[in-house]
Order: structure tokens, then sequence, then C-alpha cells
């Protein structure tokens, strides 16, 4: 069993390593990878293959792929962004009143 004190150094370890440069480059390319795979199952909904077999399923990812790429080209063309900010009530109330 871990006493507090170790799970207080060990996590004063992780927060110094997190400052570290190569984490965040590391932990970029890692949210990058993680927003595409979100962005392809809640999108696509990659989750469950739709077709049985290897030849029909890959078809099937790769379709999806190219909808995603033409997705963001859309966006990317039209200056929209892709990322969904979470905003509460009120503020996507003053949001609203300020434009």
């Amino acid at each position: 069993m871990t006493t507090p004190r170790e799970l207080t150094e060990a996590i004063r370890a992780a927060r110094a390593q997190q400052r570290d440069g190569t984490w965040q480059r590391d932990y970029a390319l890692r949210a990058g990878v993680e927003g595409t795979i979100r962005q392809a199952t809640h999108t696509t909904g990659l989750r469950r293959a739709r077709y049985r077999g290897l030849a029909k399923t890959h078809l099937d990812h790769t379709t999806s792929a190219a909808a995603l790429n033409l997705i963001r080209l859309n966006a990317w063309w039209n200056g929209h962004p892709l990322d969904r900010v979470n905003h509460s009530h009120l503020a996507r109330l003053q949001l609203r009143l300020a434009a």
C-alpha cells in the first residue's frame, strides 16, 4: 500500500516531467492522434463494422477516412475550427448577446 507521501512525491515527479519540452511535444502529437480518432468515431461511426469481411471493412474505413479529409478541407477552406468548445449556458448566452 502506498503512503500519502509516496503519492505526493510521484505527483511532483510527474509534474516536473510534464514541464519538459520533449514531453510536451510528444503529448501534443498524442493529442492530435486522439482528436483524429475521436472525430472518426463520432462522425463516421467507426466503432462498429457495417460489413463482414476484411475487404468490405477496409473499403468502409478508407471511405470514412476520405470523408474526414473532405470535412477537414471544407472547414479549413471556410475558416471554421473543427474543435467544439464546451461552454456553459450562461457563457453561450453571453457570447450570443455580444455578437
